[in-house]
């Protein structure tokens, strides 16, 4: 998988991040390239006062730097062990901000990262920062789940083929989106899973209102799913699945979201490749409504990736 020239692995020291730091340093050794270890210290807040005297808010925030840059330095220092080239960070504000501005100041091409596992009234895999990078930062983002096994037996690669919006950014992330899961499942010799979920335009009409028989429903029916496994024939023609087992899903429903996480459940997927974009056109407004849904429900590990041209609306003279 040369395709990772320069890894960024976000570190949180108080989530599981084993799985991440592994995967970051496999991907690192197998592209050749170079590792960088981050984490960020959430700022003093303005309107906090000390009861105790002896110790200044400044002081506390000092050590608190102090101590994190001890744990990444000592986390480094592995890393280095293993022969990886690698750099330790650490760097004070918003966290998902400050990872954003570092990808653009050293032109890093993916970010790792462990899932928070946050929960609350319902239990979700993805935190706030996990979901702000995966909407905003401009690079590929990787939220690895924490597991038992350190290499995937099943992935699946999300894909829309519709020609509902045949624009080039729309349609450069399909080829990217199985590039990345095939490649990852020769990596892991994983089972690769590829959907397409469809349904025909306007069907509860056409039956109710269009006086079609059902015979003439299911002819439509048959033609449009022919016609989507053609289409994804043809993508899957164009990347190399050499040694990959792999299948193809093409589920009909109108709810694309709830059947990408049904599927993923029931197949017990352990990485989910998917492209994070929304059709409104609107620069840095990336994640549409079947994403979310998909990425606030989902309980494996997930790899987003943004179309070509993308801009994030996060910049440095911000910072």
């Amino acid at each position: 998988m040369k395709r990772f020239k320069k890894l960024l692995l976000v570190c949180d020291f108080d989530t599981k991040q084993h799985m991440a730091v592994e995967r970051a340093v496999s991907l690192t050794q197998q592209n050749g390239a170079k590792l960088t270890v981050i984490t960020v210290v959430k700022e003093i807040p303005t309107n906090m006062s000390m009861v105790i005297t002896a110790i200044t808010p400044q002081e506390v925030f000092q050590l608190v730097i102090d101590d994190k840059q001890k744990r990444v330095d000592a986390l480094v220092a592995d890393i280095r062990k293993q022969g990886v080239e690698a750099e330790s960070m650490v760097i004070a504000g918003t966290p998902f901000l400050e990872v954003i501005r570092q990808v653009l100041r050293g032109k890093h091409d993916l970010v790792i990262l462990a899932a928070e596992g946050k929960s609350g009234i319902r239990k979700r895999l993805f935190g706030s920062t996990s979901m702000h990078l995966m909407r905003k930062c401009p690079c590929p983002v990787w939220v690895v789940k924490s597991a038992k096994r350190t290499k995937y037996k099943k992935i699946m690669a999300a894909v829309d083929i519709s020609s509902d919006f045949p624009d080039v950014e729309h349609n450069s992330l399909n080829p990217l989106i199985l590039q990345l899961a095939s490649s990852l499942s020769q990596m892991d010799d994983s089972r690769l899973h590829v959907v397409q979920v469809w349904s025909v335009y306007g069907e509860g009409y056409m039956q109710a209102r269009g006086n079609l028989s059902d015979e003439s429903l299911d002819k439509i029916r048959k033609q449009n799913k022919q016609e989507y496994a053609s289409r994804i024939d043809r993508l899957l023609a164009s990347v190399d699945l050499k040694g990959i087992i792999s299948c193809r899903h093409l589920p009909r429903s109108d709810d694309v979201a709830k059947t990408i996480v049904k599927l993923a459940k029931n197949k017990a997927v352990d990485l989910l490749v998917m492209g994070t974009v929304c059709r409104t056109g609107l620069p840095g407004f990336i994640i549409g409504n079947t994403a979310e849904k998909v990425l606030s429900e989902v309980n494996c590990s997930v790899l987003t990736v943004k179309p070509e041209g993308f801009v994030t609306p996060v910049t440095l003279e911000d910072s």
